[in-house]
């Protein structure tokens, strides 16, 4: 499957801890969740895909049907959720 164009949802939903050209890494995080991706043009395309400063994280992030959805509100809900539900005190939350 390949990513929806214009879409972005991956590079502002989760948090990333691995360095980002641009973001400065604040308690050990370099994009909080919800927080736009200083790498994301206009158009929501990646300024560094396929560069080797791109973090392996974002790398190796596959898209699926499940993840992505129907359009780029559902993919942000899901990774929301996600997030959310991988946080240290927030799976508990999840499963309850």
């Amino acid at each position: 499957m390949d990513c929806r164009p214009g879409c972005g949802a991956c590079c502002i939903a989760p948090s990333i801890s691995s360095p980002i050209p641009g973001m400065p890494v604040i308690n050990g995080i370099s994009k909080p969740a919800g927080v736009r991706c200083i790498q994301l043009d206009s158009a929501n395309r990646c300024q560094i895909f396929g560069h080797p400063e791109r973090p392996a994280v974002c790398s190796s992030l596959q898209p699926t049907p499940a993840m992505c959805g129907q359009d780029s509100a559902q993919a942000l809900h899901f990774l929301n959720q996600l997030e959310r539900a991988t946080q240290p005190d927030g799976h508990e939350a999840m499963t309850k």
